[in-house]
């Protein structure tokens, strides 16, 4: 049993299918997927915020815990906030136990030691630096979310109540010295986040009907999170774990500057690759590396620029480069693959379904992608 399987990136995946502020007019879908990556973006800012400020962080248990959350959340579905927080506070046993035995239903080959930590994180709680961390982060991309509907909102009965409570639980964490960063408008931190959250604005594979549209940012958080479950089931290091999950969290991000350019013109127009690298780079350092601190750097160069490279060593430490594009590969397969399953399709989209397939089953090393494959296929889609 491994904690990397097609039961749990499908659980994962299907929040895509969970529509956030469905009782409000949205300018734009606003997925719970999307959500839970900018969320697990906001994360390492306040993270990075709090270790500038002398404290240290467990940045394996931030990012397990966070991975734990959204399991939570997707497994209890499309609850609104005030009734998920109620029921999870007042019916604290009965709801963990219904969670557990839907993820038992749900990801019924999960790996042991993996289930055991998450019942753990169901029963405790969790008032670590890096809960207090997650919960920050949930706000505050709650709150964008917010300010991105609001406008169209202004109407409707209750709406500033929401604004108020919103704001009240971001002023709980005023202690986290990345939240008072975020929170100053316009400053480096808050235009940083909200250049991450235009991510949620660009559709993966454009001009193709797909069933669910899957953003960017939620590509993102796939390829992490696979990457993530890899690296428990490899054992590897906690720096090999920080190093390969946040390089697939944000290995996408100079998108945001140039937008995405579909695999077929990279490779068919000559030198265009290299072209768009370059220019990549030079995007990065004028337009995003302004925005955070400067002794980070280095390290989010590491992260954003060459991500599928293996490193074995250096001043950052170990990445799994290779196993990076193999998750790369697999998300963008199951988004072709699912939204077939669900019964929307076109040449395009089966077209990629085959080569990514293809791509996949001819992977020398590593993740046991034909595993993965027969699973999806089998599975009650």
């Amino acid at each position: 049993m491994a904690a990397l399987n097609a039961h749990i990136l499908y659980l994962l995946f299907d929040s895509a299918n969970m529509h956030r502020w469905n009782d409000h007019l949205r300018p734009v879908d606003l997925t719970e997927m999307d959500k839970q990556a900018h969320k697990a973006a906001i994360s390492w800012v306040l993270g990075k915020y709090e270790e500038k400020a002398g404290n240290s962080v467990d940045w394996r248990r931030l990012i397990e815990h966070q991975m734990f959350s959204f399991i939570q959340r997707s497994v209890l579905t499309d609850l609104k906030p005030q009734v998920f927080h109620k029921i999870s506070q007042d019916r604290r046993d009965e709801v963990n136990a219904f969670v557990i035995s839907e993820f038992d239903r749900l990801v019924p080959d999960s790996d042991p030691t993996f289930k055991k930590r998450f019942i753990d994180y169901l029963g405790m709680d969790n008032r670590s630096r890096e809960d207090d961390i997650v919960r920050a982060a949930h706000y505050l991309a709650t709150r964008w979310e917010f300010n991105l509907i609001y406008d169209s909102n202004r109407s409707i009965y209750g709406i500033d109540i929401t604004r108020e409570e919103i704001d009240d639980q971001i002023d709980q964490h005023k202690d986290l010295a990345g939240v008072r960063e975020i929170t100053t408008l316009r400053s480096g931190a808050f235009n940083f986040v909200d250049l991450i959250g235009q991510l949620r604005f660009q559709q993966r594979w454009a001009r193709t009907p797909r069933i669910p549209k899957t953003t960017v940012l939620g590509h993102s958080l796939m390829v992490a999170d696979s990457m993530f479950l890899h690296d428990i089931d490899s054992g590897v290091s906690d720096r090999q774990i920080y190093n390969d999950y946040y390089t697939g969290l944000f290995h996408d991000l100079p998108e945001v500057l140039t937008k995405d350019v579909i695999t077929p013109i990279k490779v068919n127009v000559s030198g265009l690759a290299s072209v768009l690298e370059e220019y990549e780079r030079e995007l990065v350092d004028e337009r995003i590396l302004p925005l955070i601190e400067k002794e980070w750097h280095d390290e989010f160069r590491f992260m954003v620029l060459d991500p599928f490279t293996d490193v074995e060593g250096g001043e950052f430490g170990p990445r799994n480069g290779y196993d990076l594009k193999t998750c790369d590969n697999l998300a963008a397969y199951m988004e072709a693959h699912i939204s077939i399953c669900y019964g929307v399709s076109s040449s395009t989209l089966r077209e990629g379904e085959r080569d990514i397939r293809l791509k996949l089953l001819g992977r020398r090393k590593g993740i046991d992608t034909a595993k993965i494959i027969s699973e999806l296929d089998t599975m009650p889609i």
